[in-house]
Protein backbone atom coordinates (compact mmCIF):
# COMPACT_ATOMS: atom_id res chain seq x y z
CA UNK A 1 0.00 0.00 0.00
CA UNK A 2 1.36 3.15 -1.00
CA UNK A 3 1.49 6.36 1.50
CA UNK A 4 -0.93 8.24 -0.33
CA UNK A 5 -3.55 5.18 -0.17
CA UNK A 6 -2.54 4.69 3.34
CA UNK A 7 -3.58 8.38 4.70
CA UNK A 8 -6.58 8.32 3.76
CA UNK A 9 -8.40 5.64 5.19
CA UNK A 10 -6.40 6.32 8.41
CA UNK A 11 -7.65 9.61 8.55
CA UNK A 12 -11.35 8.83 8.02
CA UNK A 13 -10.54 6.17 10.86
CA UNK A 14 -8.91 8.92 12.93
CA UNK A 15 -11.65 11.52 12.34
CA UNK A 16 -14.42 8.76 13.27
CA UNK A 17 -12.55 7.74 16.30
CA UNK A 18 -12.32 10.93 17.55
CA UNK A 19 -15.93 11.65 16.68
CA UNK A 20 -16.84 8.72 18.99
CA UNK A 21 -14.41 9.33 21.60
CA UNK A 22 -15.97 13.20 22.28
CA UNK A 23 -19.69 11.69 21.67
CA UNK A 24 -18.74 9.41 24.67
CA UNK A 25 -17.02 11.62 26.78
CA UNK A 26 -20.18 14.10 26.23
CA UNK A 27 -22.64 11.53 26.77
CA UNK A 28 -20.78 9.89 29.77
CA UNK A 29 -20.16 13.25 31.54
CA UNK A 30 -24.17 14.21 30.94
CA UNK A 31 -25.12 10.70 32.61
CA UNK A 32 -22.82 11.00 35.59
CA UNK A 33 -24.21 14.36 36.47
CA UNK A 34 -27.86 12.79 36.10
CA UNK A 35 -26.84 9.74 38.35
CA UNK A 36 -24.85 12.48 41.01
CA UNK A 37 -28.01 14.78 41.20
CA UNK A 38 -30.31 11.92 41.90
CA UNK A 39 -27.75 10.41 44.97
CA UNK A 40 -27.26 13.64 46.27
CA UNK A 41 -31.47 14.18 46.05
CA UNK A 42 -32.25 10.78 47.28
CA UNK A 43 -29.84 10.95 50.18
CA UNK A 44 -30.72 14.73 51.50
CA UNK A 45 -34.45 14.06 50.94
CA UNK A 46 -33.83 11.07 53.59
CA UNK A 47 -31.94 13.39 55.75
CA UNK A 48 -34.46 16.04 55.62
CA UNK A 49 -37.68 14.09 56.66
CA UNK A 50 -35.38 12.46 59.49
CA UNK A 51 -34.30 16.10 60.74
CA UNK A 52 -36.61 18.91 59.17
CA UNK A 53 -34.36 21.37 60.98
CA UNK A 54 -31.90 20.60 59.11
CA UNK A 55 -33.01 21.58 56.23
CA UNK A 56 -31.40 24.67 56.31
CA UNK A 57 -28.00 23.90 56.83
CA UNK A 58 -28.17 20.84 54.10
CA UNK A 59 -28.94 23.35 51.31
CA UNK A 60 -26.18 26.34 53.06
CA UNK A 61 -24.08 23.16 52.25
CA UNK A 62 -24.58 22.79 48.87
CA UNK A 63 -24.90 25.90 48.21
CA UNK A 64 -21.08 26.27 49.55
CA UNK A 65 -19.81 23.31 48.16
CA UNK A 66 -21.32 24.59 44.57
CA UNK A 67 -19.08 27.62 45.14
CA UNK A 68 -16.39 25.81 46.89
CA UNK A 69 -15.86 22.01 46.28
CA UNK A 70 -15.00 19.72 48.93
CA UNK A 71 -11.31 19.05 49.13
CA UNK A 72 -9.92 15.03 49.52
CA UNK A 73 -9.12 15.70 53.00
CA UNK A 74 -12.82 17.36 53.47
CA UNK A 75 -14.52 14.08 52.26
CA UNK A 76 -15.83 12.34 55.07
CA UNK A 77 -16.88 9.36 53.40
CA UNK A 78 -13.99 8.16 52.36
CA UNK A 79 -12.91 8.20 56.13
CA UNK A 80 -16.06 5.61 56.56
CA UNK A 81 -14.27 3.22 53.79
CA UNK A 82 -16.57 4.47 50.82
CA UNK A 83 -15.24 4.78 47.01
CA UNK A 84 -16.64 6.94 44.20
CA UNK A 85 -17.17 3.15 42.26
CA UNK A 86 -19.70 2.42 45.69
CA UNK A 87 -22.08 5.05 43.84
CA UNK A 88 -21.80 4.64 40.69
CA UNK A 89 -22.15 0.94 39.56
CA UNK A 90 -25.61 1.07 37.78
CA UNK A 91 -23.19 3.43 35.10
CA UNK A 92 -20.50 0.72 34.77
CA UNK A 93 -22.31 -2.05 33.17
CA UNK A 94 -23.69 1.06 30.63
CA UNK A 95 -20.23 2.34 30.35
CA UNK A 96 -18.63 -0.95 29.22
CA UNK A 97 -21.55 -1.53 26.30
CA UNK A 98 -20.50 2.39 25.03
CA UNK A 99 -16.85 1.13 25.61
CA UNK A 100 -17.51 -2.28 23.18
CA UNK A 101 -19.88 -0.63 21.11
CA UNK A 102 -17.19 2.46 20.08
CA UNK A 103 -14.10 0.00 19.92
CA UNK A 104 -16.39 -2.16 17.72
CA UNK A 105 -17.60 0.82 15.48
CA UNK A 106 -13.90 1.37 15.11
CA UNK A 107 -13.05 -1.84 13.78
CA UNK A 108 -15.71 -2.08 11.56
CA UNK A 109 -14.75 1.27 9.90
CA UNK A 110 -11.04 -0.10 9.55
CA UNK A 111 -12.28 -3.05 8.06
CA UNK A 112 -14.52 -1.64 6.02
CA UNK A 113 -11.85 0.48 4.58
CA UNK A 114 -9.07 -2.12 4.20
CA UNK A 115 -11.53 -4.18 1.96
CA UNK A 116 -12.33 -0.94 0.07
CA UNK A 117 -8.60 -1.03 -0.22
CA UNK A 118 -7.79 -3.94 -1.12
CA UNK A 119 -10.97 -4.99 -3.61
CA UNK A 120 -9.49 -1.55 -5.37
CA UNK A 121 -6.06 -3.43 -5.51
CA UNK A 122 -7.14 -6.39 -6.74
CA UNK A 123 -9.25 -4.90 -9.46
CA UNK A 124 -5.89 -3.03 -10.55
CA UNK A 125 -4.50 -5.98 -10.44
CA UNK A 126 -6.72 -8.24 -12.42
CA UNK A 127 -7.20 -5.47 -15.08
CA UNK A 128 -3.21 -5.68 -15.18
CA UNK A 129 -3.09 -9.33 -15.33
CA UNK A 130 -5.92 -9.21 -18.29
CA UNK A 131 -3.84 -6.47 -20.16
CA UNK A 132 -0.63 -8.92 -20.26
CA UNK A 133 -2.68 -12.22 -21.28
CA UNK A 134 -4.23 -10.07 -24.07
CA UNK A 135 -0.71 -8.35 -24.88
CA UNK A 136 0.56 -12.28 -24.87
CA UNK A 137 -1.69 -13.12 -27.47
CA UNK A 138 -0.54 -10.47 -29.52
CA UNK A 139 -3.30 -7.95 -28.52
CA UNK A 140 -2.69 -4.01 -27.50
CA UNK A 141 -1.25 -3.83 -24.11
CA UNK A 142 -3.92 -1.44 -21.64
CA UNK A 143 -2.84 0.94 -19.46
CA UNK A 144 -4.76 2.20 -16.11
CA UNK A 145 -4.44 5.58 -15.06
CA UNK A 146 -3.84 6.68 -11.57
CA UNK A 147 -1.25 7.23 -9.18
CA UNK A 148 0.97 5.46 -6.60
CA UNK A 149 3.78 2.55 -6.54
CA UNK A 150 0.92 0.05 -8.44
CA UNK A 151 0.40 2.43 -11.37
CA UNK A 152 4.28 2.95 -11.19
CA UNK A 153 4.92 -1.04 -11.80
CA UNK A 154 2.37 -0.89 -14.31
CA UNK A 155 4.46 1.45 -16.23
CA UNK A 156 7.52 -0.60 -15.68
CA UNK A 157 5.70 -3.72 -16.84
CA UNK A 158 4.41 -1.24 -20.23
CA UNK A 159 8.10 -0.20 -20.86
CA UNK A 160 9.31 -4.43 -20.29
CA UNK A 161 6.39 -5.61 -23.12
CA UNK A 162 7.42 -3.04 -25.58
CA UNK A 163 10.60 -3.57 -25.40
CA UNK A 164 10.36 -7.40 -25.52
CA UNK A 165 7.52 -6.59 -28.68
CA UNK A 166 10.38 -4.72 -30.31
CA UNK A 167 12.87 -7.62 -29.57
CA UNK A 168 10.67 -10.02 -30.93
CA UNK A 169 9.89 -8.01 -33.68
CA UNK A 170 13.71 -7.45 -34.85
CA UNK A 171 14.02 -11.07 -33.95
CA UNK A 172 11.85 -12.34 -36.42
CA UNK A 173 12.76 -10.01 -39.18
CA UNK A 174 16.17 -11.28 -38.82
CA UNK A 175 15.45 -14.49 -38.53
CA UNK A 176 13.20 -13.81 -42.08
CA UNK A 177 16.03 -12.47 -43.65
CA UNK A 178 18.32 -14.77 -42.73
CA UNK A 179 15.70 -17.82 -44.35
CA UNK A 180 15.66 -15.46 -47.54
CA UNK A 181 18.63 -15.57 -47.54
CA UNK A 182 19.79 -18.67 -47.24
CA UNK A 183 16.75 -19.86 -49.54
CA UNK A 184 18.80 -17.45 -52.47
CA UNK A 185 21.78 -18.77 -51.68
CA UNK A 186 20.31 -22.68 -52.16
CA UNK A 187 18.52 -21.54 -55.64
CA UNK A 188 21.80 -20.00 -56.57
CA UNK A 189 23.50 -23.03 -56.07
CA UNK A 190 21.04 -25.51 -57.65
CA UNK A 191 20.86 -22.84 -60.50
CA UNK A 192 24.87 -23.79 -61.00
CA UNK A 193 24.45 -27.60 -59.99
CA UNK A 194 21.78 -28.24 -62.37
CA UNK A 195 24.07 -26.95 -65.07
CA UNK A 196 27.21 -28.82 -64.39
CA UNK A 197 24.66 -32.18 -63.93
CA UNK A 198 23.47 -31.57 -67.36
CA UNK A 199 27.10 -30.85 -68.38
CA UNK A 200 28.62 -33.99 -67.00
CA UNK A 201 25.33 -36.15 -68.52
CA UNK A 202 26.53 -35.00 -71.86
CA UNK A 203 29.60 -36.13 -71.28
CA UNK A 204 28.39 -39.45 -69.89
CA UNK A 205 26.20 -39.90 -72.83
CA UNK A 206 29.40 -39.10 -75.13
CA UNK A 207 30.31 -43.04 -75.64
CA UNK A 208 34.01 -41.53 -76.87
CA UNK A 209 34.61 -40.15 -73.43
CA UNK A 210 35.76 -42.42 -70.85
CA UNK A 211 33.74 -42.61 -67.97
CA UNK A 212 35.90 -43.90 -65.36
CA UNK A 213 37.91 -41.27 -65.47
CA UNK A 214 38.69 -39.82 -62.38
CA UNK A 215 38.28 -36.33 -62.84
CA UNK A 216 34.68 -37.35 -63.64
CA UNK A 217 34.50 -39.10 -60.95
CA UNK A 218 35.60 -37.02 -58.53
CA UNK A 219 33.40 -34.17 -60.24
CA UNK A 220 30.15 -36.13 -60.14
CA UNK A 221 30.72 -36.93 -56.19
CA UNK A 222 31.21 -33.18 -55.87
CA UNK A 223 27.94 -32.25 -57.56
CA UNK A 224 25.99 -34.89 -55.53
CA UNK A 225 27.50 -33.27 -52.46
CA UNK A 226 26.15 -29.80 -53.76
CA UNK A 227 22.60 -31.24 -54.31
CA UNK A 228 22.35 -32.55 -50.92
CA UNK A 229 23.49 -29.18 -49.15
CA UNK A 230 21.30 -27.42 -51.39
CA UNK A 231 18.07 -29.55 -50.41
CA UNK A 232 19.29 -29.18 -46.09
CA UNK A 233 19.90 -25.50 -47.00
CA UNK A 234 16.29 -25.18 -48.15
CA UNK A 235 14.87 -27.16 -45.48
CA UNK A 236 17.04 -24.97 -43.00
CA UNK A 237 15.07 -21.88 -44.51
CA UNK A 238 11.91 -23.51 -44.17
CA UNK A 239 12.58 -24.73 -40.43
CA UNK A 240 13.44 -21.40 -39.87
CA UNK A 241 10.58 -19.47 -41.24
CA UNK A 242 8.32 -22.26 -39.10
CA UNK A 243 6.61 -23.38 -42.26
CA UNK A 244 7.67 -26.94 -42.31
CA UNK A 245 4.39 -28.96 -42.50
CA UNK A 246 4.00 -32.14 -40.54
CA UNK A 247 1.34 -34.50 -40.88
CA UNK A 248 1.57 -36.24 -37.91
CA UNK A 249 -0.61 -40.10 -37.32
CA UNK A 250 -0.09 -42.96 -35.03
CA UNK A 251 3.89 -44.38 -36.65
CA UNK A 252 5.35 -47.35 -35.27
CA UNK A 253 8.28 -46.91 -33.94
CA UNK A 254 10.57 -50.34 -35.89
CA UNK A 255 8.90 -48.86 -39.21
CA UNK A 256 10.35 -45.67 -39.12
CA UNK A 257 13.78 -46.70 -38.00
CA UNK A 258 13.95 -49.76 -40.52
CA UNK A 259 12.76 -46.97 -43.28
CA UNK A 260 15.68 -45.25 -42.34
CA UNK A 261 18.34 -47.57 -42.15
CA UNK A 262 17.13 -49.10 -45.92
CA UNK A 263 17.71 -45.05 -47.14
CA UNK A 264 21.13 -45.48 -46.17
CA UNK A 265 21.66 -49.04 -47.62
CA UNK A 266 24.50 -47.90 -50.24
CA UNK A 267 26.58 -45.93 -47.80
CA UNK A 268 26.19 -48.57 -45.54
CA UNK A 269 27.34 -51.34 -47.68
CA UNK A 270 30.07 -49.03 -49.17
CA UNK A 271 30.91 -48.18 -45.28
CA UNK A 272 30.81 -51.76 -43.97
CA UNK A 273 28.64 -50.60 -41.35
CA UNK A 274 25.33 -52.38 -40.16
CA UNK A 275 22.54 -51.09 -37.81
CA UNK A 276 21.14 -53.73 -35.56
CA UNK A 277 17.30 -52.85 -34.52
CA UNK A 278 15.47 -55.20 -32.69
CA UNK A 279 11.91 -55.64 -32.81
CA UNK A 280 10.49 -55.52 -29.51
CA UNK A 281 6.88 -55.20 -30.33
CA UNK A 282 4.73 -52.64 -31.54
CA UNK A 283 5.18 -48.96 -30.28
CA UNK A 284 3.25 -46.03 -31.41
CA UNK A 285 4.25 -42.46 -31.68
CA UNK A 286 2.27 -39.61 -32.24
CA UNK A 287 4.66 -38.42 -35.70
CA UNK A 288 4.74 -37.65 -39.21
CA UNK A 289 6.60 -40.53 -40.75
CA UNK A 290 8.31 -38.73 -43.65
CA UNK A 291 10.39 -36.28 -41.29
CA UNK A 292 10.89 -38.94 -38.43
CA UNK A 293 12.56 -40.90 -41.03
CA UNK A 294 14.40 -37.83 -42.11
CA UNK A 295 15.45 -37.48 -38.60
CA UNK A 296 16.60 -40.63 -37.69
CA UNK A 297 18.83 -41.08 -41.39
CA UNK A 298 20.51 -38.34 -40.42
CA UNK A 299 21.39 -39.64 -36.38
CA UNK A 300 22.19 -43.39 -38.27
CA UNK A 301 24.68 -41.39 -40.85
CA UNK A 302 26.54 -39.70 -37.93
CA UNK A 303 26.92 -42.89 -36.17
CA UNK A 304 28.10 -44.43 -39.14
CA UNK A 305 30.35 -42.25 -40.42
CA UNK A 306 32.29 -42.53 -36.82
CA UNK A 307 32.03 -46.21 -37.07
CA UNK A 308 35.08 -48.48 -37.85
CA UNK A 309 34.78 -50.44 -40.72
CA UNK A 310 32.97 -54.05 -39.87
CA UNK A 311 31.23 -52.21 -36.92
CA UNK A 312 28.02 -51.64 -35.60
CA UNK A 313 25.27 -48.96 -35.10
CA UNK A 314 23.04 -50.21 -32.34
CA UNK A 315 19.03 -48.93 -31.10
CA UNK A 316 16.89 -50.19 -28.54
CA UNK A 317 13.87 -48.44 -27.79
CA UNK A 318 11.11 -48.44 -24.42
CA UNK A 319 7.68 -47.36 -24.03
CA UNK A 320 5.75 -46.21 -20.87
CA UNK A 321 2.94 -44.08 -20.50
CA UNK A 322 4.50 -40.63 -20.49
CA UNK A 323 7.00 -41.21 -23.38
CA UNK A 324 8.50 -43.45 -26.03
CA UNK A 325 12.47 -43.52 -25.67
CA UNK A 326 14.41 -44.25 -28.35
CA UNK A 327 18.26 -45.12 -28.05
CA UNK A 328 20.99 -44.79 -30.77
CA UNK A 329 24.94 -45.69 -30.39
CA UNK A 330 28.13 -46.81 -31.92
CA UNK A 331 31.12 -48.49 -31.34
CA UNK A 332 33.44 -45.50 -32.76
CA UNK A 333 35.54 -42.96 -30.97
CA UNK A 334 32.63 -41.14 -29.58
CA UNK A 335 32.47 -37.29 -29.39
CA UNK A 336 35.28 -34.99 -27.93
CA UNK A 337 34.14 -33.64 -24.25
CA UNK A 338 33.49 -29.67 -25.44
CA UNK A 339 31.93 -30.50 -28.58
CA UNK A 340 29.03 -32.43 -26.43
CA UNK A 341 27.38 -28.78 -25.49
CA UNK A 342 27.59 -27.53 -29.21
CA UNK A 343 26.57 -31.00 -31.18
CA UNK A 344 23.12 -30.07 -32.36
CA UNK A 345 23.93 -26.48 -33.08
CA UNK A 346 23.91 -24.79 -36.84
CA UNK A 347 26.60 -25.67 -38.81
CA UNK A 348 28.43 -27.01 -36.28
CA UNK A 349 31.45 -29.31 -36.84
CA UNK A 350 33.41 -31.02 -33.95
CA UNK A 351 36.86 -32.24 -33.86
CA UNK A 352 35.97 -35.83 -34.99
CA UNK A 353 33.87 -34.53 -38.35
CA UNK A 354 34.31 -35.76 -41.44
CA UNK A 355 35.67 -32.85 -44.34
CA UNK A 356 32.64 -34.17 -46.19
CA UNK A 357 30.22 -33.11 -43.07
CA UNK A 358 28.44 -30.00 -43.71
CA UNK A 359 27.38 -29.44 -39.66
CA UNK A 360 23.79 -29.50 -40.53
CA UNK A 361 22.13 -32.67 -40.21
CA UNK A 362 21.84 -32.86 -36.29
CA UNK A 363 20.53 -29.76 -36.80
CA UNK A 364 17.44 -30.78 -38.72
CA UNK A 365 17.12 -33.68 -36.47
CA UNK A 366 16.96 -32.06 -33.07
CA UNK A 367 14.36 -29.28 -35.20
CA UNK A 368 12.42 -32.43 -36.48
CA UNK A 369 12.07 -33.74 -33.14
CA UNK A 370 11.77 -31.16 -31.22
CA UNK A 371 8.56 -30.11 -33.60
CA UNK A 372 7.09 -32.78 -32.42
CA UNK A 373 7.02 -33.13 -28.50
CA UNK A 374 10.49 -34.56 -28.63
CA UNK A 375 13.57 -34.55 -26.83
CA UNK A 376 17.16 -35.24 -27.97
CA UNK A 377 20.31 -35.40 -26.19
CA UNK A 378 23.65 -36.49 -27.01
CA UNK A 379 26.43 -38.40 -24.91
CA UNK A 380 29.35 -41.10 -24.95
CA UNK A 381 29.09 -44.10 -23.74
CA UNK A 382 30.95 -45.97 -21.07
CA UNK A 383 32.48 -48.32 -23.04
CA UNK A 384 33.33 -46.08 -25.95
CA UNK A 385 31.43 -44.49 -28.38
CA UNK A 386 28.79 -41.85 -29.44
CA UNK A 387 24.90 -42.44 -27.67
CA UNK A 388 21.94 -40.69 -28.97
CA UNK A 389 18.77 -40.72 -27.17
CA UNK A 390 15.65 -39.60 -28.54
CA UNK A 391 12.38 -39.18 -26.11
CA UNK A 392 8.35 -38.38 -27.89
CA UNK A 393 6.49 -37.75 -25.25
CA UNK A 394 2.78 -38.63 -25.12
CA UNK A 395 1.15 -34.84 -24.12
Amino acid sequence: MNQKSIIIPVFFILSASLFSSLLAVFFMESYYSKINFKILSQINSQIIKKYPEAEQEIFSALKSYKDNPVTEEENILAAYGYKPKDFTKPVLKYTNIFIFASLSATAVLYLSALLIWHRKETRNIRKLSDSLVKANNGGSFSMQEGEGEFFKLQDEIYKTVTMLYQTKEEALKARNNFAENLSNIAHQIKTQVTSVSLTLQKIKDNPDFCNSCPVLTGTREKVLQLINLEEKLLLLSRIDTGILPFNKKETDIFTVLMLASDNLYELLLKADVTIDIPEMGEMLIYADIEWTMEAFINIFKNCMEHTPAGGTVYCAYTQNPVYTQIKIWDNGTGFAKEDIPHIFEKFYRGRNSLNSGTGIGLFLAKSIIESQNGTISASNMPEGGACFEIRFYSH
